[in-house]
């Protein structure tokens, strides 16, 4: 991809997580490597949510390089929000402003009622590029839209900032149910990713009969982290929980640590929260 982004002058590529992770750790095995992305304007990427520490050393790597990020479902024709950059505004994290012919609100995901600006909830989505259904499956499609068609339940835990700039930040089937309190494991994620040992991360869940370690008879659920740690380092998995504490509420504490050599994902670059409890029903 590189040669061909030199050869031909490629201008502006669509990424995923993982692909923008592997231009990164291209141009910072070879530093004359960035004389191959000269023609290269634009980068956007989409698919998985993306970690803060994964933006600014793609930044750090490719300064000249606009990046921005979007949002879309296949079940609305990928059509959703774009990111935008202006001289004075740079909101790299945030998937950016609505497309046009598209409304959306922000609804309590326990209520169903519609929230104000600001909250934090799911992400309903109306367009003409919705889908009317999917095939043959009449439960599958009630579950998703609403009861006239319209409005498309996404899943996706989001919320607006005062300039209109959407951001997304968790699944809403990836919620932890800790003691009563819902802990996303994306903001866990993002602290773990910050510490400077710390290559990449992913935190889960469990309840009975997924796991044995993940159960808390008083909590329910606990969430788990599992870390991959950059080379050479020796960092204990007290010093991770102990970094994550200092930094969140109480009950979103990561209460274990596995360290691991490698986060299993998709070739999208979303995390396979799924295996991650099978490693935990299996004693790893």
């Amino acid at each position: 991809m590189v040669k061909a982004i030199s050869r031909y002058g490629v201008t502006h590529v669509p990424a995923v997580p993982s692909l923008l992770s592997a231009l990164t750790r291209r141009v910072k095995i070879d530093a004359n490597k960035i004389n191959n992305f000269r023609s290269l304007k634009q980068v956007f990427c989409g698919a998985a949510l993306l970690s803060k520490k994964s933006i600014s050393e793609f930044n750090d790597m490719l300064p000249h390089v606009d990046f921005i990020q979007g949002y879309g479902m296949t079940e609305s024709t990928g059509v959703g929000t774009w990111g935008y950059n202006t001289v004075e505004v740079r909101k790299y994290s945030s998937v950016g402003f609505l497309s046009p012919n598209v409304e959306v609100k922000v609804v309590d995901w326990t209520t169903g009622s519609n929230l104000p600006p600001g909250s934090v909830g799911e992400l309903w989505l109306r367009s003409p590029g919705n889908m009317k259904g999917y095939l043959n499956n009449i439960e599958a499609t009630n579950a998703v839209l609403d009861k006239e068609g319209n409005w498309l339940r996404t899943g996706d835990i989001v919320y607006f900032d005062q300039e209109g700039y959407l951001y997304v930040t968790d699944r809403l089937k990836e919620i932890i149910k800790y003691k009563g309190c819902q802990v996303a494991p994306a903001d866990l994620e993002a602290v773990l990713m910050s510490h400077p040992e710390v290559l990449d991360a992913a935190v889960t869940g469990g309840s009975p009969p997924l796991d044995r370690f993940a159960i808390d008879e008083e909590a329910g659920e606990i969430p788990v982290a599992f870390v991959v740690l950059k080379d050479g380092s020796s960092v204990s998995q007290t010093a991770i929980m102990d970094y994550v504490a200092k930094q969140v509420a109480p009950y979103k504490k990561v209460r274990k640590v596995f360290f691991r050599g490698a986060i299993p994902r998709s070739a999208a670059g979303k995390i396979l929260r799924r295996e991650l409890r099978s490693l935990l029903d299996s004693r790893l």
